[in-house]
C-alpha cells in the first residue's frame, strides 16, 4: 500500500543522466502509523519562509519585540493539519501562528575577503546577523487551534545553576 504512494521526483539533470529522488506525494491517503506526520505550517517571517511545528524553536531574522513576549505571525502560506492541506493565495485566510520570543542573539561570523591581485588592495570585513529565537506555541485557523505545543516540551530559558567546570578547584585525594 505504501509503494503506491511513492513517486519519483526529478531533481535535476547532468550531462547525460537524470537525477531522481523517491518521496511521498501530497495525495497519499494510505494510513501509515510509522510516518508520524505532525501538523505544521509554512510562514513568512523576518523576510524568509519557514516550515514551523509547535513546540520547536527557530532562529529567524531580528524581530522588533521584547523577550518573553508573545508574537503572532499572520502571514501563513500553508497549513497541514492531520493530512488536510490548506494552501493560501498568497496567504491562508484567518490562519495564525502564535509564538513566544525566547531571546535575541547573533549568528555566526561570516568573513568577506576581497583582493585584487597585483594591486596591493585587500579588504577583510566580518558580519554577524542579528537573530531572534522564536518558540512556536500553536497554529490556528479561523480561531480553531489546529496544533498546540505539548506541556512536557518546556524549553530551558535560563542557564543551569552549576558552576563553570574550568573555574572550580581540584581536590587532592
Amino acid at each position: 500500500m505504501i509503494k503506491s504512494c511513492l513517486s519519483n521526483i526529478l531533481l535535476g539533470s547532468g550531462r547525460d543522466n537524470l537525477i531522481y529522488k523517491r518521496s511521498l506525494t501530497a495525495t497519499c491517503t494510505a494510513p501509515n502509523k510509522s510516518l508520524n506526520i505532525m501538523s505544521y505550517a509554512i510562514v513568512e517571517a523576518g523576510g524568509t519562509q519557514l516550515r514551523v511545528e509547535p513546540g520547536r524553536f527557530y532562529d529567524i531574522n531580528h524581530l522588533h519585540a521584547d523577550p518573553n513576549e508573545t508574537y503572532t505571525i499572520d502571514k501563513v502560506l500553508l497549513v497541514n493539519a492531520d493530512d488536510q492541506v490548506t494552501i493560501g493565495q498568497p496567504f491562508v485566510e484567518g490562519a495564525m501562528v502564535v509564538g513566544t520570543i525566547l531571546s535575541h542573539l547573533r549568528g555566526r561570523k561570516i568573513i568577506v575577503y576581497k583582493m585584487r591581485p597585483k594591486k596591493k588592495t585587500r579588504k577583510k570585513r566580518g558580519h554577524r546577523q542579528e537573530l531572534t529565537r522564536l518558540l512556536i506555541e500553536s497554529i490556528s485557523v479561523n480561531g480553531t487551534v489546529v496544533a498546540e505545543r505539548a506541556n512536557d516540551n518546556k524549553p530551558v530559558l535560563s542557564e543551569p545553576d552549576s558552576p563553570d567546570p574550568f573555574e572550580t578547584e581540584l581536590e587532592e585525594v
